[in-house]
């Protein structure tokens, strides 16, 4: 069976290139492009794991991560932070929230995909 990822990302030069990188390395993928379709995409699909940017329009990384994990079924899938936020707290931030991991952006082309299969 395929690893099947969610990515919930904005920009669609981020989310083409990590959909790029996973795809070519076996996964399935699903987009959504803001938070809220993130969290319904989510429960329909119920994937292996979650890649979240955290400054996403209307509804930040932070509040999606709380969201998620209040859904009995979606729970236990690990959240992959892939952010910019870089300064200090900003890391413990997002796993207070309910992220498993978190990948600095930019990301390493030659070892994003590993560092993913990390918390999966």
């Amino acid at each position: 069976m395929t690893d099947q990822l969610l990515i919930i990302e904005d920009n669609a030069q981020n989310y083409y290139m990590m959909k790029f990188l996973l795809e070519k390395k076996g996964f399935s993928v699903i987009v959504a492009e803001n938070g809220q379709d993130g969290i319904d995409a989510a429960l329909v699909h119920r994937p292996d794991g979650i890649l979240l940017d955290i400054q996403l329009p209307e509804m930040d990384g932070y509040a999606v991560a709380a969201a998620l994990k209040t859904h009995d079924e979606l729970a236990k899938i690990p959240i992959i932070a892939v952010t910019s936020y870089a300064m200090a707290g900003d890391r413990e931030r997002i796993l207070a929230a309910g992220a498993t991991g978190y990948i600095e952006k930019p990301i390493n082309p030659d070892t994003f995909v590993e560092d993913i299969k990390k918390y999966l």
